[in-house]
């Protein structure tokens, strides 16, 4: 009995691997069929499509975090330069949440014109997107930059 637990413990193992490498090829393919559910669809692929052809300033916000955060550890906490670096960082991050905003709202109305209806979420999904650094984004952008979505 034992040796037959740990055969199936171990063909259990390798079935989970070998799913999780075929949902890993389906993201940076774009194969819909092996995608997580979370992923599938005409809709969320449009989104998809649409975040990855512009430019979104979402995607450079973490990077500008670090950098506040560095040049706030170098300059004096008692500098009147302390006040410019927080202001700065909260006008980018106005910027990034007004691009956002303007992005969902141009999302939410291409999705209508071309689907008639919005699924539930998908106006999020492509925001969420628009925050992540290009290159790191799963699925795989397909679609180049200035390109419009199909």
């Amino acid at each position: 009995m034992p040796a037959d637990r740990k055969a199936s413990k171990a063909a259990e193992r390798q079935a989970s691997v070998e799913e999780r490498q075929r949902v890993r090829r389906a993201m940076e393919t774009g194969d819909e069929r092996h995608m997580p559910l979370r992923d599938r669809g005409p809709q969320k692929r449009y989104a998809r499509d649409f975040v990855d052809a512009r430019f979104n300033l979402g995607e450079y916000l973490m990077f500008a975090a670090l950098a506040f955060v560095v040049i706030s550890f170098i300059v004096p906490q008692a500098s009147d330069v302390q006040v410019f670096i927080l202001g700065a960082f909260w006008v980018v991050f106005i910027l990034v949440f007004a691009d956002t905003f303007w992005l969902s709202r141009q999302l939410k109305k291409r999705l209508v014109a071309k689907f008639g209806e919005v699924e539930r979420g998908t106006v999020w999904y492509g925001s969420m997107r628009a925050l992540q650094f290009r290159p790191l984004r799963m699925p795989k952008a397909l679609v180049k930059r200035g390109r419009s979505p199909s």
